[in-house]
């Protein structure tokens, strides 16, 4: 038995009865792929503490597997991920995704490890909040844990799509080790963490988001309770942090409005708990140039304010801050894309500049170059001052299989 038979089997069993009940004569498909990244990242600063290094190069694999039958209507879907790394932590291994889907009439049910997103601004995803955040991988937070979770969605034309969510399992967020930048001065070890439950990891999270679009707008509201996914930083007068997992309300708006080239978009929280209550939003506006030069180039410009009411001690180290971009999409057949732009704090001088780029070369490779300078960070920044030595260039090579 091949490689894809060994996987398909697997998945089949793990389907079980439902399967056993299905009509073997109908049409099966399934796709298997593989990514293997390259990747090297290089820190232009000398590492503020002596186990760092400038150089951190790594490999990652990303096997991802989906099986469909029963005209599609039913799934099984497979994303898994491992990069090996010099920072211990970052080191890691992850499910991404791994759940069962069964679609009908007008609802979808998925029961496993899945990804789910919230949101429509750019520079900080406030609202989303179903999944951990793998804090190892990236630093702008855009990667994710898979999350075991029950997810069921009634979806109508006239009064919009519901979703309701089970979460059985809190997933806690990783840091970088000793070796690693872009950490704290006090190296955190996720088991250290603590939770306000007494149920811990095992507390039972429920989530429900109502979606709907009437003409040129789209909205949504959400509400989640349960253990929160950012741990909540105190800092004692040695500077030593202590942190653990509140248990929190969270509820959530999200407004995206399509006019001609102009799209508005706002996200906003109010998140209460024992330990902290704050309100935090973040507004922008994006416009795009169009086929400039007749042969599909798009340039976009973004503006996006961005505030929260804890200050300093905001995880995301975004307060009140104004992000300026611009997103530039050749629409060739490499799909090659750039975004760059960036964040400036509007109570003191500190900057983040970032480069996002990518394109494709023949069918089955990509590559990828990120960039993220941290200029005149002030120490009123409890959080971003840490990074104030971590600008860095990462370049990596991915091949698919």
């Amino acid at each position: 038995m091949n490689h894809k038979g060994i996987i398909a089997f697997i998945l089949l069993m793990f389907t079980g009865h439902s399967w056993a009940q299905e009509d073997t004569s109908q049409k099966v498909s399934q796709d298997l792929e593989l990514e293997v990244e390259a990747e090297y990242r290089y820190f232009l600063d000398d590492a503020a503490y002596s186990d760092q290094q400038r150089n951190y190069p790594s490999i990652a694999f990303r096997p991802a597997y989906s099986l469909e039958w029963n005209k599609g209507y039913e799934r099984i879907n497979f994303q898994g991920f491992f990069r090996l790394d010099r920072d211990n932590e970052r080191t890691h291994g992850d499910i991404r995704e791994l759940y069962y889907q069964k679609a009908k009439n007008n609802w979808e049910l998925s029961l496993g490890l899945k990804k789910v997103y919230w949101g429509v601004i750019e520079s900080n995803h406030l609202v989303d909040i179903i999944n951990q955040t793998d804090a190892v991988e990236t630093f702008d937070g855009e990667e994710k844990l898979g999350q075991p979770m029950v997810q069921f969605s009634y979806i109508t034309n006239s009064i919009g799509t519901f979703e309701l969510y089970y979460l059985p399992y809190h997933r806690k967020r990783t840091f970088p080790g000793r070796e690693g930048r872009l950490r704290f001065g006090t190296v955190i070890d996720k088991d250290d963490l603590s939770y306000e439950s007494g149920a811990e990891q095992w507390r039972q999270d429920l989530a429900v988001r109502w979606k709907h679009y009437f003409g040129i707008f789209d909205l949504a509201f959400s509400h989640f309770y349960g253990n929160g996914r950012e741990p909540l930083f105190v800092f004692d007068q040695t500077g030593n942090i202590n942190a653990f997992y509140p248990v929190i309300n969270q509820t959530g708006l999200e407004l995206q409005v399509t006019h001609d080239a102009f799209l508005w978009k706002l996200e906003s929280i109010y998140r209460s708990a024992e330990a902290q209550d704050f309100l935090a939003f973040a507004a922008g506006v994006e416009y795009t140039f169009s086929n400039i030069d007749g042969n599909g180039l798009d340039i976009g410009v973004l503006g996006e304010y961005l505030y929260d009411e804890r200050d300093e001690l905001a995880l995301t180290a975004l307060q009140n801050d104004l992000f300026i971009a611009s997103r530039i999409a050749f629409n060739d057949i490499q799909d090659t894309s750039i975004l760059f732009g960036g964040i400036k704090d509007l109570e003191s001088n500190s900057t983040i500049f970032s480069l996002e780029a990518s394109r494709r070369f023949g069918s089955s490779w990509t590559a990828e170059i990120e960039a993220r300078i941290f200029n005149d960070i002030a120490p009123s920044e409890l959080i971003l001052s840490n990074f104030r030595d971590d600008s860095f260039l990462r370049i990596a090579i991915s091949k698919y299989f």
